[in-house]
C-alpha cells in the first residue's frame, strides 16, 4: 500500500515580502480538480476569516478536504483574550507563532477559537489539524474534545527556521505519547490515538546530514520550491527517484509521501514543481502504484489498520547523485535506525530510542525563546555527534590473529516481505555475506561467511549533543537531558573502551541490540 496526501496549507498574511497569496491556492485547486484528485487544504486562522479563501474552498468539488493549520496569529490570540506579542500579525518565531508559546490553558482557548470559527464558516468541525509541531497537550485536547482523526508535522530538521525536530519517526505516521507530541508511544494507554503524518518528504540519503547554515540545516525535500544542486521537489529527475524509492512494490507496512506547498512562496516559485508532481501522482495512481487520499482518509485508514504505531521502512538503494550511496531507514514504535553504505563502508549512522515517558519541554511549560526543540533519545547520532570524527556504529571483523578488519561492502539489498521486519543483505568484497535484521524491538547482525568474529565499533566526536555514555557487555547506558536510558546487548563477549569510542566484540558471529 502506497499513499500520497496532497496537503496545501494556507496563510492569510505574509509580512516578509509582498506576495499574492490567493493565486497559489486558486491554481493548486484548479490543478487537483482537473486531475480529479483529492487534496487537503489547511487554513491558518487569518485565512479562515478571509472570504477570498473560504469562498473558494466552499465551491470546491466534494473530493477536497478542508482542515486547520495551527499557527497562532494576532486576530486569533486577541479573540482568545490573549495579548499579542508578535512583531507582525503573523510571527513565525516559536514563542509567538506556535502553541508552545502559550500556557496549556491558553492553548485550549486558542483551539476553541479556531474550531468555533471553522464551524461557523463550514458547518462542521475539521477532521485534520496540522502544524510544523503540535505539543502533546494541545493534540490530546483536539482529540478529546473535537475528535480530530489526523494530524501532520514537519520533517526531521536541525534548527531550520528556528525549529529543531530531531530523532523522530522518520516518515510515514505514528501515534504520539500523551507526554510528548513528537515521541511515538509504546502502549495504547499512553498514546494519543491521532496518527501524525510526517510532512515534506526528506531525501532519505542526504537530508539527515545536510549542511548547517545561518538558518539551520539546508532543505532537501519534496517541496516544489526547492530545485538547487542538492536535490529537491523542483527537479523532475529527483522527484521520480524519490517516488521510486518511497513507493516500492514491497513494503514493511506502507509507503507514504506528502505532496504540496504553502501559499507563502507565491505561485511563480512553486508552479513548475507542483504541476510536475501532481501529474506524476495522477499517472502513478492510474497505473495502480499508489492511492491519493485526503489526510483525514489516511488517518481513518491508519487507525482501522494499526491500533499501535506500526513498523515502516524506506530503502534508498539507488543514489540520485550517482555517488553510489545507499541508505535504509527502519522505524518502529520502539526506535528508529538508519544504515548508510558510503564508499564501500557501512555505518549505522543513526539510532534513536523511543520512550513514551520522556516528557517534552513544553508539556506544561511555555517556550520563551524564538527557537524551539523537540527530540527523542539518541543511541547513535551521526549528524550531531560528528566533528572531524564521523560518528556512528561501524561493523568490523576480527581475524584468527585478533586483528581488526573493517567491513567492506560490495552491495546492499533488502527484503521487506515479512510483516514488520526489514532484512538487509550485505555482499562483502571477499564474496562472503552478512545480514542485518531490523524488527520491532531488535537489530540483529550476523556474519555468515567464515570463522572471523564480529565486532561493532562506536565512535563519536567532541560535540555538545553527546550524552553521557557507559558500555558493558550486556548494555550501553546513557544520560541525556538528565534522563537515563539504556540499550540492551546480546552476544557480546567483551567491551574495550577509550576516550570517545568503544568496541563490542561478539562471542561468535552475531550481536543483537535490543530496545
Amino acid at each position: 500500500m502506497n499513499q500520497v496526501n496532497i496537503i496545501n496549507f494556507i496563510r492569510g498574511i505574509e509580512p516578509r515580502e509582498p506576495v499574492d497569496l490567493v493565486e497559489p491556492v486558486r491554481e493548486q485547486l484548479a490543478l487537483v480538480q482537473k486531475h480529479k484528485l483529492p487534496a487537503t487544504w489547511l487554513l491558518q486562522y487569518d485565512a479562515l476569516i478571509d472570504l477570498r479563501f473560504t469562498d473558494m474552498l466552499l465551491e470546491a468539488d466534494p473530493l477536497q478536504e478542508v482542515g486547520i493549520w495551527f499557527e497562532v496569529v494576532q486576530p486569533m490570540a486577541e479573540k482568545a483574550g490573549i495579548a499579542w506579542r508578535g512583531r507582525y500579525p503573523w510571527d513565525w518565531h516559536s514563542h509567538v507563532g506556535f502553541s508552545v508559546g502559550y500556557t496549556p490553558a491558553e492553548r485550549e482557548r486558542l483551539a476553541d477559537v479556531i474550531m468555533a470559527e471553522f464551524y461557523e464558516r463550514f458547518g462542521y468541525y475539521p477532521q485534520s489539524v496540522g502544524s510544523w509541531f503540535i505539543d502533546a497537550h494541545l493534540l490530546g485536547y483536539l482529540f478529546d474534545k473535537y475528535q480530530i482523526v489526523a494530524s501532520c508535522n514537519c520533517k526531521d530538521q536541525w534548527g531550520t527556521d528556528g525549529y529543531t525536530l530531531w530523532g523522530g519517526y522518520y516518515n510515514q505516521a505514528f501515534y504520539a505519547s500523551r507526554r510528548n507530541g513528537f515521541m511515538p508511544a509504546q502502549t495504547a494507554e499512553q498514546q494519543i490515538p491521532v496518527p501524525i503524518f510526517r510532512m515534506l518528504g526528506s531525501d532519505p540519503i542526504y537530508q539527515y546530514e545536510a549542511k548547517l547554515g545561518s538558518n539551520g540545516q539546508s532543505v532537501i525535500t519534496l517541496e516544489p520550491v526547492y530545485s538547487g544542486d542538492e536535490g529537491g521537489g523542483g527537479i523532475p529527475a529527483w522527484v521520480r527517484w524519490f517516488f521510486d524509492v518511497n513507493f516500492r512494490p514491497e513494503q514493511v507496512s506502507f509507503g507514504y509521501a506528502q505532496v504540496g506547498q504553502e501559499n507563502s512562496f507565491g505561485w511563480q516559485q512553486i508552479k513548475d514543481g507542483f504541476i510536475d508532481q501532481i501529474e506524476q501522482a495522477a499517472e502513478l495512481r492510474q497505473e495502480g502504484k499508489l492511492t491519493v487520499v485526503t489526510l483525514a482518509e489516511s488517518g481513518r485508514w491508519f487507525r482501522r489498520r494499526y491500533p499501535l504505531t506500526p513498523a515502516s521502512s524506506i530503502s534508498a538503494l539507488t543514489d540520485w547523485r550517482r555517488q553510489g550511496h545507499q541508505s535504509v531507514w527502519y522505524n518502529s514504535r520502539f526506535y528508529r535506525a538508519n544504515l548508510l553504505r558510503q564508499d564501500g563502508r557501512l555505518r549505522l549512522r543513526d539510532i534513536h530510542l523511543f520512550d513514551e515517558n520522556y516528557e517534552e519541554r513544553y508539556l506544561e511549560s511555555v517556550c520563551e525563546e524564538r527557537d524551539s526543540r523537540y527530540d527523542t533519545l539518541p543511541i547513535v547520532d551521526g549528524a550531531q555527534w560528528s566533528d572531524d570524527t564521523k560518528a556512528g556504529l561501524y561493523p568490523v571483523f576480527y581475524d584468527e590473529s585478533g586483528a581488526e578488519v573493517e567491513l567492506a561492502v560490495r552491495e546492499l539489498t533488502t527484503d521487506e516481505s515479512r510483516d514488520g521486519e526489514l532484512r538487509v543483505m550485505l555482499e562483502l568484497e571477499d564474496h562472503s555475506t552478512a545480514v542485518l535484521r531490523f524488527s520491532e524491538q531488535e537489530i540483529a547482525f550476523a556474519y555468515t561467511g567464515g570463522a572471523c568474529k564480529l565486532g561493532l565499533r562506536m565512535v563519536w566526536g567532541d560535540t555538545p549533543e553527546v550524552p553521557a555514555i557507559q558500555a558493558s557487555s550486556d548494555e550501553i547506558r546513557y544520560v541525556y537531558q538528565d534522563y537515563g536510558y539504556s540499550l540492551k546487548l546480546q552476544g557480546v563477549e567483551n567491551v574495550a573502551s577509550k576516550n570517545s569510542e568503544f568496541v563490542l566484540r561478539a562471542e561468535a558471529n552475531a550481536i543483537k541490540l535490543q530496545f
